[in-house]
């Protein structure tokens, strides 16, 4: 058989590509993954809001505290890392993304998930998590045989943190099933997330810093990747690692203190400064700098002076979901041919979400006013999405204004 017949023969057995038929919704990972982040975002947290001051029970058998932190974790950041692996991926391995029915089929799965939660008891608990365990292996099956396929091995590490979480995912449902509330799985989901950041941050902050200075006419490049990145991503991943197993250790402080030191000279050597103007590149860095906030944190927590809430909303809320915001902001201006630049809503979501990342931890600082502080924070969590889903539904929802 020719390598022509043999080309001819998978493309019919995997649907690939651009599809250039049905809802525009469809034709790209980042387009209904974003948009279903973005909204899921903001109709958890209502409804969160609304369980814990008394007005809806919600979670049933699952549980509400596990509703809660499952939907944060594995419901609407799982959504906005399909959208940018399914878009990602493609660019790296060089071949075609999934789109059409096949990435229909992935986004329907993914809701499906989010409804057998919102109502565990009517199909059962069981149930329930085994539809909503389901969603991440795929993923992880889908970007596997494009990284296989594509022979970029270099890019296994990320799928590594995809694995992560997959297994993280399913040890959560297993305590939920139980009546816990596993702290260590919740644990093991934020460091695979941080650990994909200080990956994809390493490659696309510096990238872009780059860019914008040499199209400004400047020479102050940031410092290109080179065996400190690797320290630094190895200092990182020891220390969650620590935190994850054993967060309470005195060798945890030290490797936590170790690793955000490295991770703020890593920062600084990517000269975010530079970038003030571009407030699109600004957000990155910004994101970014929550990591080593973060891993002193870990550091100050098992030292006994921050408790394990604290960490945990700093690195999801400022880590995590601000750097997720800003690549979801990002990647849709740049996706669908428009311009490179902010808007006014754009960057009062991206205030709006710093903001929620910096005040939740004050919830355990102050008990006294702890209710003001989460309300607060869980107000600014939903002032960022609502901006997101109100200014790029459209753009999402639209075709592309330039031809590909």
């Amino acid at each position: 058989m020719s390598a022509s017949q043999t080309t001819a023969r998978v493309s019919r057995a995997v649907p690939r590509g651009l599809s250039r038929t049905g809802p525009v919704l469809f034709s790209y990972g980042f387009r209904p993954f974003f948009l279903g982040a973005g909204l899921w975002a903001v109709a958890a947290m209502a409804l969160w809001i609304a369980a814990i001051t008394g007005h809806i029970e919600l979670g049933g058998d699952y549980g509400a505290s596990n509703w809660h932190a499952h939907e944060m974790l594995f419901g609407f950041a799982s959504a906005v890392l399909a959208g940018f692996l399914l878009t990602a991926v493609p660019n790296w391995t060089g071949r075609l993304p999934v789109s059409g029915w096949p990435l229909f089929a992935l986004f329907t799965l993914w809701c499906a998930g989010r409804l057998a939660l919102l109502v565990p008891d009517t199909i059962g608990v069981i149930a329930a998590a085994v539809i909503d365990g389901l969603f991440l292996p795929a993923l992880l099956a889908i970007c596997t045989r494009e990284v296989v396929a594509g022979r970029k091995w270099k890019d296994l590490k990320v799928l590594g943190g995809l694995l992560a979480l997959s297994v993280a995912n399913g040890i959560f449902h297993v305590a939920a099933i139980d009546g816990e509330h596993d702290h260590m799985a919740i644990r093991l989901a934020v460091a695979a997330y941080v650990v994909l950041v200080m990956i994809v941050g390493g490659r696309i902050l510096p990238s872009f810093t780059r860019n914008w200075l040499n199209k400004s006419g400047r020479t102050d490049f940031p410092v290109p990747y080179n065996r400190f990145d690797m320290v630094a991503i190895l200092a990182g991943v020891g220390a969650l690692t620590a935190w994850t197993l054993a967060p309470d250790r005195p060798g945890t402080a030290g490797l936590g203190l170790v690793a955000a030191l490295l991770h703020c000279i890593r920062l600084h050597r990517w000269r975010g400064w530079t970038t003030r103007p571009e407030k699109l590149l600004v957000i990155l860095h910004v994101a970014y700098a929550f990591v080593p906030l973060g891993l002193a944190s870990i550091a100050l927590s098992a030292l006994g002076f921050l408790e394990e809430r604290s960490v945990l909303h700093l690195l999801s809320v400022g880590a995590i979901a601000c750097m997720m915001l800003a690549v979801m902001t990002r990647a849709s201006l740049g996706h669908t041919g428009r311009p490179l630049q902010a808007s006014r809503l754009t960057v009062a979501a991206y205030g709006a979400l710093i903001l929620c990342a910096l005040i939740r931890p004050l919830g355990e600082v102050f008990p006294e006013a702890s209710h003001l502080v989460y309300a607060a924070s869980g107000l600014l969590w939903i002032v960022a999405f609502g901006l997101f889903c109100l200014e790029y539904a459209p753009i999402l929802a639209r075709k592309r204004r330039t031809p590909l």
